[in-house]
């Protein structure tokens, strides 16, 4: 395969898909719009380590500096690549773990962090958007066990080594979803939460992750497409009130704000694509993301006039992955892996079988929602 000479361009606000194993012509053009800035993938993306290799190595090599390539690869049910990837049990599990042995579940934090992240760098994934540090009470199918604990402390402590195990690797983390989506039912991907409580509840409960880990040094956040009504009535993805004054105001955060998909229903309220873009990046969001729908992220590339201010691209630049490993070889032979996944070995193996068998238990947002992020 030949590969035209990369393109210097610098990174745009939009983070666009493509739609299979390859990028076909009509890809190429679009990835080389001026607006846009990254690639996510999903499972439709991958066949083989070495195909989603290639194809990470031809997104890269289109522009300089090369887009960056996001994947939602959390472990449990959204773990997009799987045959030849280790299989990532659901963080409930390490949470679980945390209730009795805290010092292990750090542990198995930090291996989990690791593997995902040094399986990641290998094949050229930039990052991942991972942890979830929503609280778990019970309430939201769509988070489930994806979130580590009720506990705002546990989610802090498991999701901090988790980070830690993606830097090891070469990855910085994003963490989800801003303000915190595990109180609601209901699923942004097919409705428009909403959360009644007041600030005050959040600030003592669902916050108190979030600004722990900003002050570790957070580089990513997803925010919410949730209606916190108390505080704001827009979805906190679109809230200057959630993204300004209190993320990065109250915060202090200093990295990428990534917004979550904007085809999902949870955005609707925000207009056309355009508009919701627009909304988003306006709030601020430093890139939004616009998932299988190939005919809406043209319409925003041609109708969005949005160019990137010089902290948004310093943020952005973070996010791009750094050497590790040389190869898949030299990982698979190296002796950090080969203990991370020792101590991985049967934490979470049975919800790992299940959902592999079938992704629609427990909420199973693998199966339902198979080429959306969240």
């Amino acid at each position: 395969m030949t590969i035209s000479t990369a393109q210097h361009l610098p990174l745009g606000p939009v983070m666009a898909d493509v739609a299979g194993l390859a990028l076909t012509d009509a890809e190429r053009a679009r990835l080389l719009h001026p607006g846009v800035g990254g690639v996510i993938l999903f499972k439709r993306n991958y066949e083989s380590p070495q195909q989603v290799a290639d194809l990470c190595r031809e997104i890269h090599a289109l522009r300089s500096p090369h887009l960056l390539i996001g994947v939602d690869h959390e472990g449990g049910r959204v773990q997009r690549f799987r045959e030849g990837f280790t299989a990532i049990p659901p963080m409930r599990a390490i949470g679980e773990t945390w209730d009795s042995h805290p010092q292990r579940a750090r542990r198995l934090a930090r291996d989990a962090g690791y593997v995902i992240g040094a399986e990641l760098r290998a094949v050229g994934v930039d990052f991942s958007f991972a942890p979830v540090l929503d609280l778990d009470y019970g309430n939201s199918g769509v988070i489930g066990d994806r979130a580590f604990h009720r506990s705002p402390q546990a989610v802090t402590d498991l999701a901090h080594a988790l980070a830690l195990g993606l830097q090891e690797a070469g990855m910085n983390a994003v963490g989800k979803h801003f303000p915190g989506h595990g109180f609601v039912a209901a699923d942004s991907h097919l409705a428009i939460p909403v959360d009644e409580r007041p600030l005050a509840d959040l600030e003592f409960a669902d916050l108190l992750p979030f600004r722990q880990m900003i002050d570790l040094g957070l580089a990513g956040i997803m925010p919410a497409h949730v209606i916190y009504p108390r505080v704001d009535e827009r979805p906190a993805g679109f809230s200057r009130k959630w993204l300004t004054e209190i993320l990065r105001g109250q915060c202090g955060f200093e990295g990428v704000i990534f917004s979550d998909d904007l085809t999902m229903e949870g955005a609707s309220v925000a207009g056309g694509i355009v508009e919701r873009a627009t909304a988003a990046l306006t709030a601020g969001c430093d890139m939004v993301l616009v998932c299988n729908r190939p005919d809406l992220a043209d319409a925003l590339l041609a109708g969005l006039k949005w160019p990137l201010p010089p902290v948004s691209l310093i943020r952005l630049a973070r996010m791009h992955g750094r050497p590790h490993p040389p190869s898949r070889t030299a990982l698979h032979e190296s002796r950090r892996y080969v203990a991370a996944l020792h101590h991985l070995g049967g934490v979470g193996q049975a919800d790992a079988d299940l959902a592999l068998l079938d992704p629609t238990n427990a909420g199973g947002r693998q199966d339902r929602f198979p080429h959306s992020t969240l």
